[in-house]
């Protein structure tokens, strides 16, 4: 299902850039520009965000770069 119109973003692909460590709306943005023209699929992609666990969202909480390496990967 079609999350952005403006940019043909799918709920998939939201969902690969949170696995990726994309941990809000504006990192989604970053990733693939969803959000960024008329903003009517910021509260999906923050629904859609705040429905799993980010692997990194610790880290944006202590506003440390979120697509650094986590100290405990291997």
């Amino acid at each position: 299902m079609y999350v952005c119109s403006c940019f043909g973003i799918t709920e998939q692909q939201v969902r690969k850039h949170a696995e990726d460590g994309a941990c809000t709306p504006r990192q989604i943005a970053s990733a693939c520009k969803a959000g960024t023209d008329c903003g009517s699929c910021v509260r999906r992609i923050q629904a859609i965000l705040g429905r799993g666990a980010c692997p990194r969202r610790e880290l944006a909480d202590q506003g440390r770069p979120v697509l650094a390496e986590l100290p405990d990967a291997a």
